[in-house]
């Protein structure tokens, strides 16, 4: 099982996501090809209703925290209630790697 599938399946589990999107961004950055080290997560959750910000990025780091000790460099998130989702379904693109060499 890919890096990619325990994301998906340990978000689907815990947070019934309405909405899931698991983009692997590692091809964008100085690492070797094939790596699944810098991942985007776009979620839409009833879970995220009256949950700050910041309590939904703590929410995900739970989650996730077996794949985050294992290998996973960087983790953007994009994450919305159902109501937030339906006014602006979209993200905008991620910025291009600046680092390494």
């Amino acid at each position: 099982m890919t890096v990619e599938d325990r994301i998906v399946e340990a978000i689907k589990q815990d947070l019934c996501p309405t909405y899931l999107e698991v983009i692997n961004e590692s091809g964008s950055h100085n690492v070797p090809l094939g790596s699944e080290t810098h991942f985007k997560v776009v979620l839409v959750t009833d879970k995220f209703d009256g949950v700050s910000r910041v309590k939904r990025h703590q929410m995900v780091y739970s989650v996730l925290s077996v794949e985050l000790e294992s290998g996973i460099h960087a983790l953007a998130m994009h994450l919305h209630t159902p109501s937030e989702w339906e006014s602006m379904p979209q993200v905008h693109a991620s910025p291009q790697c600046l680092g390494g060499s």
